[in-house]
C-alpha cells in the first residue's frame, strides 16, 4: 500500500521548507508553497545554487503574517500584499514573472543576511504564470516554484541512495512537496499518474537535479558527492534524476498517511 509520508511547503523559493501535516491543494500547487522570493537587484531570482546560506533562513507562517527566522533576526511582513505594494518584474529561468515589493524591511533584513543588496517578491493573486510548456499542459499554473505544482519523491529511493553514499542524507534535500512510501525504488519512473483524495496528480517527467542537493540543509554550506553519486547511478536523459515532476487536477486538502492509488 502506498502512503503520503510528508508534506513540504516552501513559503520563500530557496529557504528552508515547512513540513506540515496537512495542506490546501489550490490552483497553482499547495497553498503558500513558493509564494515568495529573494531577488537580486535586477529582479532574477537566488536561490541555494549560488547562496546556499539560504537554507539557515527559516520561514513559517503565523496568522496573516510571513516569519523568517535568521540567526540573531527576525523578519515579519504581511502573508498577503495590496495593491499600494510597489511591482516588481522578476525573471526564473528567463521568464519574466510580474509580483509585488515585500518592503524595505524585507530587503534590508536580506541584506544584512547575505551582505550584498537583495529584495523579497511576493506573488500576487493576478499574476497567472503558466508551468513549463515543455512538459506540462495548457492552463497548468504555478507561482515561483521552477516549472510545476509539485515535486513527488519516494522514501524508497532515497533509502537506495543513502546505501550508495559514504554518509546518508535525508530528503530535505530534495525538496519535494510530497514524500509517498510503500512502493520499491524508483517504481516512480513508470509512474503516470496518482490519486490522493480528490487530487488527481499527472507526471509530467522526472526532475532532473542541480548541485542544491549537496548543499547542507542544517549549515547551509555545499559539500560533495550526492550529484555525482546520483548522476552515477541515475543519469537519464544527459540529467541526473530523483524525483517526480507533477501537475494536477483539482482542489481539496492533502493529509499524512493519506492512501495514494495509481493509475
Amino acid at each position: 500500500m502506498i502512503t503520503l509520508r510528508e508534506i513540504w511547503i516552501y513559503p520563500v523559493k530557496a529557504l528552508c521548507g515547512l513540513r506540515v501535516p496537512e495542506a490546501r491543494v489550490e490552483e497553482r500547487g499547495l497553498a503558500g508553497d513558493r509564494r515568495f522570493m529573494v531577488v537580486d537587484p535586477n529582479g532574477r531570482f537566488v536561490t541555494q545554487r549560488e547562496r546556499p546560506e539560504l537554507a539557515r533562513l527559516v520561514p513559517r507562517f503565523e496568522g496573516d503574517e510571513l516569519v523568517i527566522e535568521a540567526p540573531g533576526g527576525q523578519l515579519r511582513v504581511p502573508r498577503e500584499g495590496g495593491s499600494a505594494d510597489p511591482p516588481l518584474t522578476t525573471c526564473i529561468w528567463g521568464d519574466e514573472v510580474p509580483a509585488r515589493d515585500a518592503g524595505e524591511a524585507a530587503a534590508a533584513f536580506l541584506g544584512d543576511f547575505l551582505g550584498a543588496p537583495h529584495r523579497l517578491a511576493r506573488m500576487p493573486e493576478t499574476t497567472r504564470r503558466p508551468a513549463d510548456p515543455a512538459d506540462a499542459r495548457p492552463g497548468d499554473l504555478v507561482a515561483f516554484q521552477d516549472g510545476f505544482p509539485f515535486l513527488v519523491a519516494s522514501q524508497s529511493s532515497l533509502e537506495w541512495l543513502n546505501a550508495r553514499l559514504d554518509a546518508p542524507v535525508d530528503m530535505r534535500r530534495f525538496r519535494p512537496n510530497l514524500v509517498v512510501e510503500g512502493e520499491e525504488a524508483f517504481a516512480e519512473d513508470r509512474w503516470e499518474r496518482l490519486r490522493i483524495g480528490e487530487i488527481v496528480l499527472h507526471v509530467a517527467k522526472a526532475c532532473p537535479r542541480c548541485p542544491v542537493v549537496d548543499v547542507d540543509p542544517d549549515r547551509g554550506e555545499r559539500g560533495r558527492g550526492v550529484l555525482s553519486k546520483l548522476a552515477e547511478h541515475r543519469t537519464i536523459d544527459r540529467a541526473a534524476r530523483f524525483g517526480q515532476n507533477c501537475v494536477h487536477d483539482g482542489t481539496g486538502t492533502l493529509r499524512e498517511g493519506d492512501p495514494v492509488s495509481l493509475g
